[in-house]
């Protein structure tokens, strides 16, 4: 090999050095034509009274393949890690402790609990049940339709404080003073946990159940 042979190889490893120097992603289609070209050449220039076998090339073909899937798999898992440790989990974890808008029962432990009531079409009057874990009614309320936000303070009906405890709450509409309808009623409930199920973002409530975030209309 003359000089400008040698220089001309150098300038080419320096300038592919400078190359993949400047980018934090393997071109590896890139490599790959380098790969080929290397290989043809070898066959171009092999001694003819003694050439390589065909094995040898099957084989350089072979590993070359390896390296190149093992780089592309390293790759792919470098971009799950990043995304579930600098921004998946990040976006998953604000969900704990916050209050989401959802039908189940919630876990009291002496805090007031917020809720939205929806009455049903032409009621009068409207009520707030709560019960206990057991299903036992623990109050009733009488509610003032022209609030948005209700909030149970944790009194049974003889006025002394429940004991920690989980409970449900529905909303009874009354119209002239008998009932029509009795619906589970939406409450401000803590997540405690989050969990993502392939494309699905599943919030565990205080009481233990389970929501889809996608089915969450309100959070606090």
């Amino acid at each position: 090999m003359d000089t400008g042979t040698v220089t001309s190889a150098t300038t080419a490893a320096t300038a592919t050095t400078s190359t993949s120097a400047s980018t934090s992603t393997p071109v590896v289609s890139s490599d790959f034509e380098t790969f080929l070209k290397m290989l043809t050449a070898q066959m171009q220039n092999q001694d003819p009274l003694d050439p390589l076998d065909s094995a040898d090339y099957a084989t350089q073909l072979a590993t070359f393949s390896s390296v190149e899937q093992q780089v592309l798999t390293n790759d792919l898992l470098s971009d799950l890690t990043a995304a579930l440790t600098g921004g998946t989990f990040k976006e998953l974890g604000s969900w704990i402790n916050r209050e989401v808008l959802s039908e189940a029962p919630v876990y009291f432990n002496g805090d007031a609990i917020i809720l939205r009531p929806d009455y049903a079409s032409g009621a009068t009057s409207a009520k707030l049940v709560v019960r206990d874990e057991s299903g036992a009614t623990v109050e009733t309320l009488a509610l003032d339709q022209s609030d948005p936000l209700v909030g149970w303070q944790g009194t049974g009906s003889d006025g002394n404080q429940v004991p920690s405890g989980i409970y449900s709450f529905a909303i009874q509409s009354y119209t002239d003073g008998v009932l029509k309808s009795e619906s589970p009623a939406q409450v401000y409930n803590p997540v405690i946990e989050v969990r993502q199920v392939g494309a699905l973002v599943k919030l565990t409530l205080s009481d233990g159940s389970e929501v889809n975030a996608d089915d969450i209309t309100a959070i606090r």
